[in-house]
């Protein structure tokens, strides 16, 4: 079978056989069957993660709970939903869902830092895929408000489980114990 070359995409379907094929070094998320091209995120965005995933996995890492993988990692949810979440977290009993080319089942908790490019799909898209294949615990960062947002999966919805704006500090459900501090993920930005 020949390899997908992106300037032959059309209005197919796409599963996560043809992603495998992509020629190019960009980077793309399958959304229901739709080939998205992911934007390189900015410096920003970047250090936002990196301190979010420093804090998160110091504190994986000290308590023996799982492993903790960021973008880009692939995470296959169903053939056509194929998404690169900016960090992710799989508890140490699930640890088998971890593939060499891809995490091949929803992750426990994800997170998304959201830009203008991205709001769309982050806040909308990406959330609704989340709650749909049973992501537990769902984070949105907003760097230009300085904010995050942590919902958890009740009943198959989000439900605001925690959030701060400018300062103070939210929680995780899934990481009991885990506090993250916003001046400390914001200091750099």
């Amino acid at each position: 079978m020949p390899a997908i070359r992106t300037s032959d995409v059309t209005e197919k379907k796409y599963t996560y056989a043809d992603y495998l094929l992509i020629e190019d070094e960009k980077r793309y998320e399958i959304h229901e069957g739709e080939l998205i091209m992911v934007p390189a995120p900015n410096t920003g965005h970047q250090r936002i993660s990196w301190e979010i995933e420093f804090i998160m996995g110091k504190f994986v890492k000290e308590n023996n709970l799982g492993t903790i993988l960021d973008a880009p990692t692939d995470v296959v949810l169903a053939e056509g939903v194929v998404l690169q979440p900016d960090i992710l977290f799989i508890s140490k009993d699930r640890e088998d869902i971890i593939k060499p080319r891809a995490v091949m089942a929803p992750p426990d908790l994800v997170v998304e830092i959201a830009s203008p490019s991205t709001s769309y799909y982050d806040t909308v898209k990406k959330r609704d895929l989340y709650q749909r294949y049973g992501v537990k615990e769902f984070w949105l960062v907003f760097p230009e408000e300085n904010a995050i947002e942590v919902m958890t999966l009740e009943e198959g919805v989000y439900r605001e489980f925690a959030s701060a704006t400018g300062e103070g500090k939210v929680k995780s459900k899934v990481l009991s114990g885990l506090e993250v501090d916003l001046k400390e993920v914001f200091a750099g930005g």
